[in-house]
């Protein structure tokens, strides 16, 4: 039986190669992982580092990732089976800021966390980032400017589904707009609902990145998401959402509701297995045990800038 430090070794090893990175040189390019002080990985340094995974004759055995131009992106601060991830957080936090990079794994082998250290806390995942994922990321600027200033009125939801509404004679006139307003199945939002909207404006204009929005069965919780998803997607401070709920009649509700309401901007979709339609969407709509099914939510790539969860207030958190 290999000690904890090995096999942890052994497991991130593993996880790197699954996720794209090049331990050593092979047919599809050079190795673009190196361990601390820039010792490349060879069979002669594996087999130094034995059952001491944590030290070498070099220093500690931290990996570094490299981008495509050789230069380091990730700092990944690997510890033994035995330890939390997070003691090293600090150790890795100054030697990333000497490499002149943001990005920080905290792995022993079988719980890891990423980490902006310029935007957030560790945050736990379930595989590795691919260079070309971090790619992706870093190229994303979110913009809480534009969100905090966007006109939310009780019409967001109706300017999407009829842009010109209040234009249309039908509607201008007080004795057929109701009619004409059930006829195309306009959704203006309730005040309330409104102030749902706002209260997640006033929140990121305090600097918050997750929310949390409690509603009573029966308000609008899907029209209000609905809302913010157009909120986040137009202002630029999202490229996809995920929508997941537990049931799939709740799925096919959400997925015909946001087709209701937003298609005409914005594509969602109910996310199924062996189908890449979802890469097309900005909404993926899926049930949690459909996307945990065979570990399905590993290849969904979602780009937020923020968490927000809609709760029944009938409902325990």
């Amino acid at each position: 039986m290999p000690p904890k430090e090995a096999k942890a070794r052994i497991k991130i090893n593993k996880l790197l190669e699954e996720s794209g990175w090049r331990l050593i040189d092979d047919y599809s390019g050079p190795a673009n992982v190196e361990l601390e002080n820039k010792v490349r990985i060879t069979t002669t340094v594996a087999d130094e580092m034995g059952e001491d995974f944590e030290k070498t004759t070099n220093g500690f055995a931290d990996y570094l990732l490299l981008d495509d131009r050789g230069f380091p992106l990730i700092v990944l601060e690997a510890k033994s089976e035995d330890k939390n991830p997070l003691v090293g957080k600090e150790q890795a936090r100054k030697y990333a800021r000497a490499q002149n990079c943001n990005y920080i794994i905290l792995s022993n082998g079988n719980i890891h966390y990423f980490w902006d250290i310029e935007k957030s806390n560790p945050s736990i995942i379930t595989k590795f980032p691919s260079q070309k994922s971090i790619k992706d990321y870093s190229s994303y600027k979110p913009q809480p400017d534009r969100l905090i200033n966007e006109k939310i009125s009780e019409d967001y939801i109706v300017l999407t589904q009829k842009p010109n509404f209040n234009q249309v004679p039908e509607y201008q006139d007080p004795n057929t707009r109701e009619q004409y307003v059930q006829d195309n199945k306009l959704r203006f939002l309730r005040k309330y609902q409104v102030d749902a909207m706002r209260a997640i404006q006033d929140s990121v204009r305090k600097g918050n990145e997750r929310f949390l929005c409690e509603m009573a069965t029966g308000t609008g919780k899907t029209l209000v998401s609905a809302g913010v998803i157009k909120l986040f997607l137009r202002t630029g401070n999202a490229k996809r959402v995920l929508f997941l709920v537990d049931r799939l009649e709740l799925e096919i509700q959400a997925d015909k509701a946001f087709k209701e309401y937003i298609k005409n901007d914005f594509k969602s979709i109910i996310y199924k297995e062996n189908r890449d339609d979802w890469r097309h969407a900005e909404i993926v709509v899926s049930t949690v045990q459909s996307l945990l099914f065979n570990n399905k939510f590993t290849s969904v790539m979602s780009t937020l800038y923020c968490r927000i969860c809609f709760v029944s207030s009938s409902k325990k958190l």
